[in-house]
């Protein structure tokens, strides 16, 4: 057997796809970081009651929010210690994507681009 390997076509070019993919998921990791950030304000304002959870529309925001956010946050919660009410899980999960993910991104862009193995 031969070993094949996957070649574009010498008229296509990769690089632009790989550098639009890695901003597309760079911006969608900013949005998610937002996303937490909006979700532990409207969690202080449901706690300290400035918001009414009866109300309908802060009924949906903040069922929209946990659903976005509780898939991500319940793993780390579950490896976390308890530290009496206070649940860090966040600022975990922002230091994540702000010191972990973004710069491992960073280097696989920079592996692909310059074609180090």
């Amino acid at each position: 057997m031969t070993d094949t390997k996957f070649q574009f076509p010498s008229s296509m070019k990769v690089g632009p796809l790989i550098t639009i993919i890695f901003n597309l998921l760079a911006e969608l990791i900013q949005l998610y970081y937002y996303v937490v950030m909006l979700a532990c304000l409207f969690s202080f304002l449901l706690g300290f009651g400035i918001l009414d959870p009866r109300n309908q529309i802060v009924w949906n925001i903040s069922n929209f929010l946990f659903r976005m956010t509780e898939p991500v946050l319940r793993p780390i919660r579950n490896i976390m210690p308890n530290i009496g009410n206070i649940d860090l899980s966040p600022l975990v999960l922002l230091l994540l994507l702000q010191y972990v993910l973004m710069p491992v991104m960073s280097k696989i862009y920079g592996m692909l681009m310059v074609g180090i193995a």
